[in-house]
């Protein structure tokens, strides 16, 4: 959505905010347009949800630089997420399981998810489901960071996998 500047604005009234940052108050939209003309400036509405709408008195070119240097750095401030994945087969040891959980955890603490599969090979394919789900549960119960199921027991073509994020 952009923002309406001087003509385009349709509001007959106008909280306004000086070229100072300072408060001008509510007034009619031919004041405040001429209060603006006054400056040499231009009038850009900010909010138009308010009641009544934000309007503030600058250059417009400067308003578009500064939006878009926010919205720039909020870009920049977020992390993105990537699925990690952990793979045991059911004769895994205990040990080798609690590594595993050991670098799940910290995964977790950085934020990233976790798909955690269990192998399978040959005529394990076919085994009791509650069993195979046990031996994930197995290194689940491991893992020292709070988490949350994002993804339920799901079987594929190599085994079942399950995958977890960090619990808010």
């Amino acid at each position: 959505m952009r923002e309406r500047i001087n003509n385009q604005i349709r509001a007959k009234e106008l909280r306004v905010i000086g070229s100072g940052n300072e408060n001008l108050g509510v007034l009619s939209f031919k004041e405040a347009l001429a209060k603006a003309e006054e400056a040499g400036l231009d009038l850009i509405e900010i909010s138009p949800n308010a009641l009544p709408p934000v309007a503030k008195i600058m250059e417009y070119g400067k308003y578009q630089y500064e939006a878009s240097k926010k919205q720039k750095k909020a870009k920049r401030g977020g992390k993105p997420t990537e699925t990690k994945s952990i793979q045991v087969k059911i004769g895994t040891g205990e040990h080798d399981l609690a590594l595993k959980a050991k670098t799940a955890s910290k995964w977790l603490s950085e934020g990233h998810r976790i798909k955690v599969e269990l192998y399978l090979s040959g005529r394990s394919k076919f085994m009791d489901q509650k069993f195979l789900e046990e031996r994930l549960n197995r290194v689940l119960r491991l893992i020292t960071e709070n988490y949350k199921i994002s993804e339920n027991y799901k079987k594929g073509p190599k085994g079942l996998s399950i995958t977890i994020e960090r619990a808010k």
